[in-house]
């Protein structure tokens, strides 16, 4: 099953289970966080909570991506309440997109850069089986649901960025139960951009670089993934294709679970406040950076993946500067 969120014609929201060129609309029912709660609440899974509620003939799927209609498949009326994080170095193919690390592959423990050990232990540890803790993954916060971009909509470069760069991942999304658990309802597509020049300076620049907008969607897949999964991430500039490459991702081509990843970001009790809403991106290997593109402004991302439904795209425009240096207001 895979879900989206939409507006109606009215500007009301609502949830709709993807049915070919088809959406049928959910009975009685806003919002996915809605709908997962309502799930959480009477024991029983996503499908069943949608089974049980019914559905009505909606609207045609490409209607709603040519009005841009169609809302990130999961978030929160209120997007403090929404956070959004991820890990990285979480692929097997992760060291080869940057360039020292690369380098380094070869040396031993003592010369290996930070960035290479982590890897490197993730490799030894990160699949420690079920039930147990593995090495501990990269992580970084992006920020809250105000960063987040819907689909088909333009994706901000702020004046300050040295790069906007995409970075094509599987994106799990949870909403915490009353009961204070993390409930995955499923995964999505996402486009994680960062901006990898000031990344690439300095490691410790990391943080700064993930301070970014992002997208995801326009699909929730319900269920099991395949641990094999592989897909396409592509930049069109002036109605040609400058840039694709194949992308791979499922456990199979992880070297972390996907449960080792999830325990080491929900383990934080901070995380666990209920009716919260979380956004997390698996990481990817497959960077246009690292073959020598830099987006612009006018550019489309495109990310697609056939176990995912409708590709997720997203162009890049020039924001302004949100704040000029000495705007600081002492009280």
């Amino acid at each position: 099953m895979r879900l989206i969120q939409f507006e109606s014609t009215s500007g009301q929201r609502q949830v709709g289970v993807v049915d070919g060129d088809a959406v049928r609309t959910v009975r009685g029912v806003a919002s996915t966080r809605e709908l997962a709660l309502a799930a959480i609440r009477a024991g029983r899974s996503l499908q069943s909570e949608v089974d049980s509620r019914g559905s009505d003939a909606g609207p045609a799927y490409a209607e709603l991506q040519h009005g841009g209609r169609i809302l990130p498949p999961l978030d929160h009326q209120d997007p403090a309440h929404c956070l959004i994080s991820g890990t990285g170095l979480t692929h097997l193919g992760s060291a080869s997109t940057r360039d020292k690390m690369h380098q380094q592959k070869g040396q031993d423990e003592a010369t290996l850069t930070d960035t290479m050990r982590i890897f490197r232990w993730g490799l030894e540890g990160g699949k420690p089986g079920a039930g147990k803790v593995g090495a501990q993954p990269e992580w970084f916060y992006k920020g809250d649901g105000s960063i987040v971009v819907r689909p088909g909509a333009d994706l901000p470069l702020p004046a300050f960025a040295e790069d906007g760069g995409e970075e094509p991942e599987l994106v799990g999304l949870y909403v915490i139960g009353d009961d204070g658990k993390p409930y995955r309802l499923g995964y999505a597509l996402g486009n994680e951009f960062s901006d990898h020049v000031l990344e690439r300076r300095n490691y410790l620049y990391l943080a700064h670089s993930k301070l970014r907008a992002c997208a995801y969607g326009p699909e929730l897949r319900v269920g099991a993934l395949p641990a094999h999964l592989a897909g396409f991430s592509r930049i069109h500039r002036g109605g040609e294709v400058i840039w694709e490459k194949e992308f791979l991702s499922g456990e199979e081509n992880m070297c972390h679970s996907l449960e080792n990843l999830e325990f080491h970001h929900f383990k934080y009790q901070q995380f666990l406040r209920p009716g919260d809403v979380h956004v997390h991106y698996f990481g990817t290997a497959t960077l246009s950076y690292a073959d020598g593109i830099q987006a612009q402004p006018g550019d489309t991302f495109e990310i697609e993946m056939s176990e995912f439904g409708a590709p997720l795209r997203n162009g890049l425009v020039a924001a302004d500067e949100p704040l000029q240096p000495g705007s600081v207001t002492a009280l």
